[in-house]
């Protein structure tokens, strides 16, 4: 199974479920009890500083503690309910656009399959 969730690092805060054209910049490998979830880093399209992000490492250049700001809640956003802290794969670093871009290519791939009912869909909804 691969999952992926997008974070939106603009300069402006956007309504929760807001669907947006984003520019991809990078991925995290979080693992939430024992399974990897990505966690793609990407900015709206639209967004002022999007023409000067192009991949992690411009985000690391010019917005300092963005990404260890975003490791960090992930880290931690489950703990109030008692559960213990998600660990990061790749030494918790952020990797960059070009493996984000193969996430989500890959996810893509499983969706589809699974839609196409090619592979099993265990517990999951499809709509089907």
């Amino acid at each position: 199974r691969v999952l992926f969730r997008s974070v939106e690092i603009g300069s402006e805060a956007l309504a929760s479920g807001t669907v947006e054209p984003v520019k991809v910049l990078g991925v995290l490998a979080m693992i939430d009890d024992g399974e990897l979830d990505w966690k793609i880093i990407g900015i709206r399209a639209s967004d002022k500083l999007a023409s000067e992000l192009n991949d992690i490492s411009c985000v690391e250049a010019k917005c300092p503690g963005v990404i260890s700001g975003i490791r960090e809640w992930f880290r931690w956003y489950k703990t109030p309910d008692g559960k213990p802290l998600n660990a990061f794969g790749y030494a918790e670093k952020a990797l960059d656009k070009k493996m984000a871009l193969e996430v989500i290519e890959e996810t893509h791939e499983a969706w589809k399959k699974l839609r196409e009912g090619k592979t099993d869909k265990g517990k999951l909804w499809t709509g089907n």
